[in-house]
């Protein structure tokens, strides 16, 4: 709860200096409206229901992406990191997949299922895989032979040495992947909807916003939405991962 404070007075002290920097002439109203311009039109939105929809079906994709990069990071990463012929056999075609940005794939998606609700989806999980790939094949990297040899030694099976063995020790890197991921999928989601034009959704109101006359109030307040609800998921998935990994904290420091 502190740090959740020391947070929102960051925050708070974020915005009190975009205040007095637009006032003071530093900044042109014309370029950047005043912080308390945008949080009056913030404030508006959320009596919006056409609005709310928009961030509602943003919301709902980034959660189907999550967890659909879940899905396939996690086993995918499980498989590798435990037969490294195969990890080898793969790093080149991940190497090759990796560092090509979701927007650019935007064309192909829009071609071959359309510019609705899969789309975003679909780039979203390939945005977000990545992190969650890469943090399993390393947490399985830095796993204690000793633990699968003795886990072995008392009849475990291979199976049974991923599941009580190795998927524990794993399972904290792994919720990273997972946190970064979940903020990767966020900025993908709301790229597609901008980029795309999505039929509804938080990117769609933020560029006919900068359409709009260039009404920026309502650009710089759906721009403010994503940030907040960006930092919202991000500090939920640390409390968590704390709350739930709380022994691998005490590991480390016993380890020191």
């Amino acid at each position: 709860m502190l740090k959740f404070a020391k947070g929102l007075t960051g925050l708070l002290g974020f915005f009190l200096l975009w205040e007095i920097t637009v006032q003071a002439g530093v900044l042109p109203d014309y370029w950047v409206p005043p912080a308390s311009e945008v949080t009056t039109t913030f404030v508006s939105l959320l009596g919006d229901a056409e609005f709310l929809r928009g961030v509602v079906a943003t919301l709902l994709a980034w959660l189907i992406a999550l967890g659909v990069a879940i899905g396939i990071g996690v086993p995918a990463g499980l498989v590798l990191g435990s037969v490294p012929a195969l990890q080898s056999a793969a790093r080149a075609l991940i190497e090759f997949l990796r560092p090509i940005p979701a927007v650019a794939l935007i064309p192909l998606v829009m071609v071959t299922i359309g510019s609705g609700p899969d789309a975003k989806i679909t780039l979203a999980v390939y945005a977000a895989v990545w992190p969650i790939l890469f943090n399993t094949i390393y947490a399985f990297g830095e796993i204690d032979p000793v633990l699968l040899d003795s886990a072995r030694a008392t009849g475990a099976n291979r199976r049974q040495s991923l599941t009580w063995v190795a998927l524990p020790h794993a399972a904290p890197f792994i919720f990273t992947g997972i946190r970064v991921a979940a903020s990767i999928a966020l900025i993908a989601v709301i790229s597609v909807e901008y980029v795309a034009a999505s039929e509804i959704g938080l990117g769609r109101y933020i560029l006919e916003g900068g359409m709009n006359n260039g009404h920026l109030d309502q650009v710089m307040a759906g721009t403010v939405l994503a940030g907040l609800a960006g930092w919202a998921i991000n500090s939920a998935l640390v409390g968590s991962g704390r709350r739930l990994f709380r022994w691998a904290d005490t590991e480390e420091r016993a380890a020191r």
